[in-house]
């Protein structure tokens, strides 16, 4: 048995290596060392996490003995011994009755052994069965029966099976199994108590290094050895580690970045760089216990930012901890023995990531940046609801932050059963990240859960999502820490108007409380990544307000494909990809916004599109050439450069390109001193232009401070011009040089003491002022033996004299405080520029608006696009219009249609038609025409009447929501309902084969309800695809013509089997939807179509029959009866025939 009990000894060494990990993440009481007495738990050990059942199991295999005799009397000793001192070490039910026996056995009342009659059938069983398997070559077949104490032997081989069970079960738990269910559950609880517990062990770090003290029943021996062999550096990853849990680690050791443990194998897996084995958790479990350090994963300084980006994108959450202190002010400092000082320098999510000007990679890949790339960080909460089931009501605040360019917008707003209001604010602001403020409704959860939770959602990524508190008095601390913030904000600015800075106050009190609460809640969790400067620019704080715009809601985003496609979520093929024509990132993300806030100003709508139309007439006039020609040199995204100025966070060459890019700029409008100069009539273009070289000087000022070379170089020693440096600087580069000086004044003396001439210093892999003496020459043995050898090869040696080694150090030294002189200099840049922030962005902002102007006049340009008229009338009036999207994949193609919809005379036109035969792309195109030109763009179409439409709904598509538990023919109706309660007469309500859900006497009932509706008691102008040909009849009730039947036409031959498309509308009803041809194109087998023409044959001659019938007794019922209301019918009846 001794090679069995030898991997319990090594299990116990490498064991003892392991017990202080989870000091790390538990608070540890001062502890006194005890004697070995056995004893009921210990309240301190029960109190510490790493010790569990497991544990126990693996004390009680530590103690087994190295040798045993044969007496079963010695064998039942130890076996109790060692179950003695696992009650010591876990509160096990089972291993306390166990302890009570040996105290029994101990007390003189010896439990006598079990004989052969004693013992049941079962247990002799289990005991053949165990001498046969496991222990054959003692007990060979033999004919002569051998004479033997059968009750020895029997109770023998009862403990060694027991013994080897245990064994097996400790090797099988020491295999591993870390990602059973069993030690997730268990991982997640303790990591749950170390965050709970993680404040208290902070206060005790100055015990963690000594080594605990527990006392394990006989093990005193264990106690005094070293039981951590963690290196100073493992300690404090550990120290940072545990208060960012939920955070992966980048840690700077030296020239490389290092990741360590569970976050190591997360990282590898994204990045594709290679995981050295090690321990992937941060305690002390017995998988594990074979490894001596920590999993680890590396890459080089240089690549940070790249491979942070990929983690981020990959929706991790990263710190980056920094070396604080350099080699050599270690090598004077307090801290000469010790590791470096590291510290959590950076915390990044994909929400906050703006240390990279190029940002994160838009979604889909798409070689156009992504529509939803927008970077926003969303606070939302909400207060209870009020009322129940479909008349419920909830009260929504929410706080939407832009890092990257210092945006913002808030909204406070009612929403009902459906969340509409809230999916509209969502789909429109795309958030990456939100903030969760307290307990949402189930349907809001839900709701946020399905925007966020997959990649196929409609953003096409994947969102954060993290949580915050909200204790019942929140609003009141909100109010009270906002208040606090922006007045600290007033103190440090003393400089400034006192009267702005109240005004800035006073706008802030004026939010409502939930917007007030979703402020507070983001300031705090934007002040964990230095990004809350971004809220002292109220300027840029924008209400959502979405009736000052025409709404476009969720359903109508995704419906008419505004911003991304139906197909696979990406922006080419929608509305937004079809009018980009930018040059400049900033002016992208504007136009973006145009294009989802169509406006209902009618003053405002002329002047943009009077603008765009003198962009486009001049196209070729210098005015317009010279706005294009500074745009298409603009290579730098200057509105997120100015937020990284903002936040510090700018390199050298960012901030050289983006001031010599502003001032290229207004250099050429340095003559406009007034909009009149601009030579532009447009006052949107000339009042653009007139705020560009406002900035003139301010950049220039700046500018002059800079050594272009050595910003462009990214060197911090020489990017100040000499008159412009401060006196710190010159201070350190003149000591620095007077060592210098006296290492040259050196040689002469080292030249003496080797006996020669002259000496010359050498560099050899990276080590300077080196004094290189040939081996076996004369020199070689005039060399003191206080200059310390360097460096060699086989022909010469390297040395440093005493004294260049002395002055290398100092010379560091200056190096260091060079360093830090000429970045605290750059910080004061970046202040004095902060400063004129608003005067720059201002200046961005009047490019991006150009940008985005120009945009629309080249799309303007196109053949077929024409200027739309704007009048007051609630009126859409279309001759000849073509789907924007479409139209660009056919060319020439698609064929244009007119439509002419108006309060006072037609408003809702009943569309019919076979299948494919082009209804949705009709009325589509009418929705697309009127939002473009509310947009302020020029439109496809012939000609084009509009009038203020304040809002377009749409009711597309047939799917289910099963994360709200809702069949497909509730979600239409849910969306319908939501319809009838929004719309107004000035709204376009667009609904497609509504009622298709359920059976055909429900579905034309609802669908001639709802039509019926819409046209007579809300007025709203209507566009009601169909297949429902009863619903023709709808058209007689209205006498003055407001609903009108149109098809879109098609040719039949062949009986109907062969239908040509027209793709034109034309009055009248289509009294066939031509499925079967469908079916054809699809391919359905002709067995199958055969066997439907027959049954649709069927059907339509049996209707025709019931209808003749009916006829029939309508006819018997005049004759008989002489009534006018039967031959009203009768008439009905032929025309439906």
């Amino acid at each position: 048995m001794a090679p069995k009990s030898s991997p319990a000894l090594r299990t116990s060494s490498q064991k003892s290596k392991q017990q202080t990990l989870s000091s790390f993440f538990t608070p540890k009481p001062s502890q006194v060392t005890k004697p070995a007495v056995p004893k009921p738990t210990s309240p301190i050990v029960s109190n510490r996490v790493s010790i569990d059942p497991q544990d126990a199991d693996s004390d009680e295999e530590d103690s087994l003995p190295v040798a045993q005799s044969n007496t079963s009397r010695r064998k039942r000793a130890i076996e109790e011994n060692a179950e003695s001192l696992a009650t010591d070490g876990a509160p096990s039910p089972k291993r306390v009755r166990q302890s009570n026996n040996w105290a029994d056995d101990h007390n003189g009342e010896t439990t006598p052994r079990i004989s052969l009659g004693q013992a049941s059938e079962t247990g002799l069983n289990t005991l053949k069965q165990a001498k046969v398997s496991g222990r054959t070559s003692k007990y060979v077949f033999s004919l002569s029966p051998l004479v033997r104490n059968e009750n020895e032997d029997d109770e023998d081989d009862a403990v060694t099976q027991k013994m080897k069970e245990r064994l097996h079960e400790k090797f099988v738990k020491k295999l591993g199994r870390p990602d059973s269910f069993v030690e997730l559950r268990r991982k997640n609880k303790i990591i749950a108590e170390e965050a709970a517990e993680g404040e208290d062990g902070e206060g005790e770090e100055g015990e963690e290094e000594e080594p605990p003290k527990v006392t394990k029943g006989r093990k005193g021996a264990a106690t005094k050895k070293p039981s951590s062999k963690l290196t100073p550096m493992d300690k404090q990853y550990l120290e940072i580690k545990r208060k960012h849990l939920d955070t992966i680690i980048v840690m700077e050791v030296g020239y490389k970045f290092k990741i360590y443990g569970e976050d190591a194998r997360s990282a590898s897996k994204e990045l594709g760089i290679v995981c050295i084995p090690g321990k992937f958790r941060y305690d002390e479990h017995p998988s594990e216990a074979h490894y001596d350090r920590f999993a680890s994963a590396s890459f080089p300084v240089h690549r940070l930012q790249v491979h942070v980006k990929r983690l981020v994108q990959a929706n991790h959450k990263v710190g980056v901890v920094r070396q604080i202190e350099t080699a050599a002010l270690k090598a004077v400092g307090d801290n000469k023995s010790g590791p470096f000082v590291r510290k959590l320098t950076n915390l990044y999510t994909k929400g906050t990531y703006v240390d990279d000007v190029e940002g994160l990679d838009t979604t889909g890949g798409a070689t156009n940046p992504g529509a939803q790339a927008t970077g926003y960080l969303l606070c939302i909460t909400e207060t209870n609801a009020k009322g129940w089931g479909t008349d419920e009501k909830v009260h929504v605040g929410l706080v939407a932050v832009q890092p990257a360019t210092g945006d913002i917008i808030y909204d406070d707003f009612e929403d009902g059963f459906m969340r509409s209001d809230i999916e509209t604010r969502l789909l429109h602001i795309a958030p990456a990240e939100f903030l969760i403020v307290g307990d949402l409704s189930k349907a809001t959860e839900k709701l946020v859960q399905h925007l966020s939770a997959s990649k196929t959602n409609v953003f096409g990524d994947k969102a954060r999502v993290e949580r915050v508190a909200k204790p019942k008095t929140m609003a009141a601390q909100a109010y009270s820490h906002i208040s606090n913030f922006y007045a600290d904000k007033m103190r440090s600015s003393q400089d400034t108007d006192s009267d702005k800075e109240s005004a800035i106050l006073d706008k802030v009190h004026q939010l409502s409380e939930h917007v007030t609460v979703c402020l507070s809640a983001m300031i705090t969790h934007l002040s964990e990544y230095g990004l809350e400067h971004v809220f002292d620019l109220t300027k840029y704080f924008q209400p959502f307000s979405a009736r000052s715009y025409m709404l476009l809601n969720g359903n109508t985003l995704s419906s008419l494909e505004i911003y991304q496609n139906q197909t696979d979520y990406t922006v080419q093929g929608s509305l937004f990809w079809t009018m980009d024509r930018t040059k400049t990132r900033f002016g992208q993300r504007l136009l973006r916004k145009w294009v989802g806030r169509p406006l209902i100003d009618k003053k405002r709508l002329e002047e943009r599109i009077a603008a765009v139309e003198e962009l486009k007439e001049g196209e070729h006039t210098v005015p317009v050439d010279k706005v294009k020609f500074l745009l298409g040199k603009i290579r730098t995204d200057l509105e997120k450069v100015l937020i990284r100025i903002y936040y510090k966070k700018c390199s050298r060459p960012e901030l050289l390109s983006a001031l010599q890019n502003l001032q290229d700029i207004a250099s050429h409008y340095s003559a406009v001193k007034t909009p009149k100069d601009t030579g532009l009539n447009s006052p949107l273009l000339s009042e653009a232009i007139s705020s560009i070289p406002k900035i003139y000087e301010a950049v220039n000022s700046f500018l002059e401070q800079i050594n272009a070379k050595a910003a462009r170089d990214n060197d911090k020693y020489s990017f100040f011009r000499d008159e412009y440096e401060s006196e710190d600087i010159n201070d350190y580069k003149l000591r620095i040089a007077s060592v210098e000086n006296d290492l040259d004044t050196h040689r002469p003396e080292a030249a003496g003491k080797l006996g020669v001439k002259t000496v010359n210093y050498v560099t050899v892999a990276g080590i300077e002022y080196l004094i290189e003496v040939k081996k076996s020459s004369a020199q070689e043995k005039k060399v003191p033996a206080s200059w310390q050898k360097m460096s060699g090869t086989k022909a010469l040696s390297r040395f440093h004299t005493p004294e260049v080694k002395r002055m290398i150090q100092e010379r560091d030294q200056y190096k260091e405080s060079l360093a830090a002189a000429c970045d605290t200099a750059y910080t004061r840049l970046l202040d004095d520029i902060s400063a004129k922030y608003q005067e720059l962005r201002d200046c961005v902002n009047a490019l991006a608006t150009l940008d985005a102007l120009l945009s629309l006049a080249t799309l303007a340009s196109q053949s077929g696009y024409v200027k739309p008229t704007f009048t007051d009338n609630i009126e859409l009036s279309i001759t000849g219009g073509r789907h924007p999207m479409v139209e660009q994949l056919l060319l020439n193609a698609y064929v244009p249609n007119d439509l002419d919809l108006s309060h006072d005379q037609t408003r809702g036109l009943l569309v019919t038609g076979p299948n494919m035969g082009g209804k949705s792309s009709y009325v589509r195109s009418a929705a697309l025409i009127a939002i473009m030109g509310q947009i302020g763009s020029y439109v496809p179409a012939t000609e084009a009447r509009l009038g203020m439409i304040d809002a377009v709904f749409t009711r597309m598509g047939a799917f289910d929501n099963m994360l709200k538990g809702e069949s497909t023919f509730m979600v239409e109706l849910n969306e319908t309902a939501d319809i009838l309660k929004s719309a107004t007469p000035r709204s376009l309500v667009i609904l497609d084969e509504l009622g298709r859900g359920t059976s055909t006497f429900d579905g034309v009932a609802i669908a001639e309800a709802v039509l019926d509706y819409v046209i007579r008691d809300l007025q709203s102008l209507t566009l009601f695809i169909t297949h429902y040909q009863h619903l023709a009849r709808v058209q007689n009730r209205f006498e003055n013509g407001e609903l009108k039947n149109v098809h879109m036409r098609f040719e039949e031959s062949n009986n109907g089997k062969e239908v040509v498309f027209l793709y034109e509308v034309a009055e009248g009803t289509s009294h066939r939807s031509y499925g079967l041809n469908v079916a054809r194109l699809a391919r359905v087998p002709e067995k199958v179509i055969d066997v439907a023409e027959v049954k649709s044959q069927e059907l339509e001659d049996t209707m025709a029959a019931c209808k003749m019938m009916n006829m029939s007794r309508m006819i018997k019922g005049i004759f008989q009866n002489d009534g006018s209301e039967g031959l009203e019918k009768l008439i009905d009846g032929i025309e439906q025939l």
